[in-house]
């Protein structure tokens, strides 16, 4: 929503209001969008050069990496997380004067939603660095990324979700209750898909089967879904709140 307005001559200030709810929704979506387009593109048009790797065995998936270091692939890839970047920014920055305020008095959950907030920072570089130098740019830099990413997002879900167990525990909010179940269950979703990932990956290095990389492919791309999803549940946490940007006139003389 949008205000302002001219009233006897003076300006009054120009204000946006957006709900963080709406604000988190379009967070995740830039990238879930910009993941499914990357892909389909390079599976459509790029199959070939997406799907090949050293092994020479046939494969049906494009990897990620393979999907967003082609182009266009790469630069709707960029477009997408670079404009999504800064709002997961202000979410972590919110979460953590959340957590702050709530445990005020509690110096070890105090100290987790330090580290919490350095490691969703960690997270978001390490999304950034795999995304602008891509895999056929400089390899060693973006598995450096790629690896920054995973271990920074597992760390700050397995923290959330301690913190949201010591939320839950005093809180009588059923959104609460339901916002702590589902983390839980989304931590364990990425852990195990994780899991699965790195097994046919290096299955398919090791014995260059048929069908591994594929299977990795998959589960990759299970891993970055449940990823989303884990950061979509931060709707229940703010539903009430708003981002509001407000835009002040000062008077000039010419």
């Amino acid at each position: 929503m949008i205000q302002g307005s001219n009233i006897l001559g003076y300006e009054r200030p120009l204000v946006i209001r957006m709900s963080f709810a709406t604000c988190i929704v379009v967070t995740v979506c830039l990238p879930l969008l910009g993941l499914i387009t990357c892909v389909s593109i390079s599976s459509l048009f790029h199959f070939e050069d997406a799907t090949g790797t050293h092994c020479q065995v046939p494969n049906y998936l494009p990897s990620i990496s393979a999907s967003i270091s082609l182009s266009p692939e790469c630069h709707i890839w960029r477009f997408c997380i670079g404009l999504h970047s800064a709002p997961r920014i202000l979410v972590a920055f919110t979460y953590f004067r959340f957590y702050k305020s709530r445990f005020a008095a509690r110096s070890s959950e105090s100290a987790l939603s330090c580290l919490n907030l350095a490691f969703s920072i960690s997270e978001n570089l390490g999304l950034l660095l795999l995304t602008y130098v891509s895999s056929n740019e400089t390899y060693f830099v973006h598995k450096e990324g790629f690896v920054l990413f995973i271990v920074s997002s597992l760390i700050y879900m397995l923290i959330t979700c301690r913190l949201w167990r010591s939320i839950k525990k005093y809180s009588l909010n059923p959104e609460d209750i339901k916002s702590h179940h589902w983390k839980v269950r989304f931590l364990l979703l990425n852990v195990c898909f994780c899991a699965f990932a790195g097994f046919f990956y290096w299955k398919h290095n090791m014995y260059c089967e048929s069908g591994s990389y594929t299977f990795f492919a998959l589960f990759e791309y299970l891993v970055v879904f449940s990823n989303m999803a884990f950061h979509l549940t931060a709707v229940w946490d703010f539903k009430s709140r708003e981002v509001v940007v407000i835009s002040s006139f000062e008077d000039k003389d010419f």
